[in-house]
């Protein structure tokens, strides 16, 4: 299998599960795992960049109503909730960097983390069924969510906007409004994680290695490309569905993985 193909579904496997809350992280690990041309962290932090402009597409008249009038009281809170949110993932993956934490990529592990997020995700919806759920992202939210930020760095597979979603629907937030709020905080942490990345291979090239930036591009466009449609859906789909469906996929997908490893 030529480079450029598995390239191309890595990135159709990013654009895929990015925001859906199944893991981006542990999908692209794990089908890399199975690929014979493997990927370097930066590869998958980059690509990444590719889903943002997806968002970015997908809510540009929403991003233009915050960034345009940011002095209405109203706009402006949610920017400052964003941005506190923001804030607590830098500073939490700060100090993880700081102790030296990499990344896990053991098989096992991912698929311990993506059948307990379904199961996660199964009990919070059913816990939620009934309740009234609020459109307003008051502070309490906005921190709650920053902190689950964390739980996808640490365990690849739990799923960043997975963790997010449902932290906001434990919190009484409601599902498009969740879902807002996730995509959003998606932006700026995602395009830290790849700029991050992009600094330690500029600082340390001998450590990273020689690095395909056109490999890295025809992810990154592949991804955004599948990213924008999947968005779209998504969307329409919360307005009336529940994540229940997703929690159903990463039980069963988790438990394949496990046999699969053994």
């Amino acid at each position: 299998m030529p480079e450029w193909l598995c390239v191309i579904i890595l990135g159709v496997v990013e654009g895929i599960t990015e925001f859906l809350p199944i893991s981006s992280t542990g999908h692209m690990l794990l089908v890399d795992h199975f690929l014979p041309y493997k990927q370097s962290e930066l590869f998958l932090a980059v690509v990444q960049t590719g889903a943002v402009l997806a968002v970015l597409t997908v809510f540009s008249a929403r991003v233009k109503e915050l960034l345009g009038k940011w002095s209405e009281p109203k706009n402006r809170d949610y920017l400052l909730k964003l941005a506190v949110a923001f804030a607590m993932t830098v500073a939490g993956g700060l100090v993880l960097k700081k102790l030296g934490f990499r990344l896990p990529k053991e098989v096992a592990s991912i698929a311990y983390a993506t059948l307990l997020g379904g199961i996660v995700i199964i009990v919070v919806e059913w816990a939620m069924r009934g309740k009234k759920l609020v459109n307003e992202v008051d502070w309490l939210v906005a921190i709650a969510i920053g902190v689950s930020q964390l739980l996808a760095v640490v365990f690849p597979g739990s799923s960043r906007s997975g963790t997010t979603i449902m932290m906001a629907l434990i919190m009484g937030l409601a599902r498009p409004a969740a879902l807002e709020f996730s995509f959003l905080l998606g932006i700026p942490t995602l395009l830290a994680a790849a700029g991050m990345q992009v600094f330690d291979a500029i600082k340390h090239p001998q450590q990273t290695g020689a690095i395909h930036w056109d490999m890295v591009l025809l992810g990154t466009a592949v991804a955004a490309v599948v990213a924008f449609l999947v968005v779209k859906w998504m969307l329409t789909y919360v307005r009336t569905n529940s994540f229940a469906i997703f929690g159903w996929y990463r039980i069963v997908a988790g438990a394949l993985i496990l046999l699969l490893v053994r």
